[in-house]
């Protein structure tokens, strides 16, 4: 199924590893060319390396800065200005116990989880209008559709992220212009996140960390964990030119985990 977004330029956030690097993967297979960013040189330089050779006809540039400071947006701003697709994504936040965290604490995911995305779609969706194309997607959390405790500091700005983009989403000078904003919420992935959680997990309970997964797979209706690469194909295909009466949606992507009906 061709997508329709061979040529288009994307940037992606966090894209060295995990769900943004399958976001990236899955676009640049689709002969997007993309802007990729992350703070570990090294790993994200190993990215932008496996993405030209599986995709050899696309471009693709490497920005090593933090997305959520700045100079970090300025430096890859200044690689290019324009971008047809934008899909933004930052580490979460620690999970621990509320009373624990300062206001230090709550402002650094606000900043990273909330507000850093609202910059990037600021900095961007003009543009896009302008050209009549542009597609928005935010890597958040199944956290916002179901809280989970010890994930406050995610569940706190990356909702606070979430009604944001339900209002802007839907303003006609956005919206009618072909350009879309949509939430992609990951529920348990195979990821270096999701095994830093279950490793403090087993260190907590003193359990071994297998028991600790095989009970989490429990959870899951699916009985798996999902892969970084079946996540990035959801997110091509909300950037994709059959996306385009999909908009200010929380799109959920858990194997069945969320217990609710809406």
């Amino acid at each position: 199924m061709d997508l329709g977004i061979k040529g288009k330029w994307a940037l992606v956030g966090g894209a060295s590893k995990g769900l943004g690097y399958g976001c990236a993967q899955a676009l640049a297979r689709e002969g997007v060319n993309v802007v990729i960013v992350a703070r570990g040189a090294e790993a994200l330089h190993a990215a932008a390396a496996s993405l030209k050779a599986e995709a050899p006809g696309v471009q693709v540039i490497a920005v090593p800065v933090d997305i959520t400071t700045v100079a970090g947006r300025e430096a890859i701003f200044a690689q290019r200005k324009d971008f047809d697709i934008v899909v933004t994504n930052a580490g979460g936040p620690p999970p621990g116990d509320f009373r624990d965290w300062d206001r230090e604490a709550w402002i650094k995911a606000v900043d990273a989880n909330m507000l850093t995305p609202i910059e990037l779609i600021k900095a961007t969706v003009d543009g896009m209008a302008a050209r009549g194309y542009g597609r928005i997607v935010n890597i958040t959390s199944s956290a916002v559709k179901a809280p989970i405790d010890i994930l406050g500091l995610s569940n706190g700005a990356r909702s606070g992220l979430t009604g944001f983009v339900a209002g802007v989403a839907r303003n006609a000078k956005i919206a009618a212009k072909g350009v879309t904003i949509n939430n992609l919420l990951p529920g348990a992935f195979d990821t270096d996140r999701l095994k830093h959680t279950m490793a403090g997990a087993a260190q907590k309970t003193g359990k071994p960390i297998e028991d600790i997964a095989n009970a989490r797979r429990m959870t899951i209706p699916a009985q798996r964990f999902g892969t970084p690469e079946e996540f990035g194909a959801i997110c091509a295909f909300l950037c994709s030119q059959y996306g385009g009466y999909i908009n200010g949606q929380n799109v959920l992507a858990d194997g069945g985990a969320y217990p609710g009906t809406y």
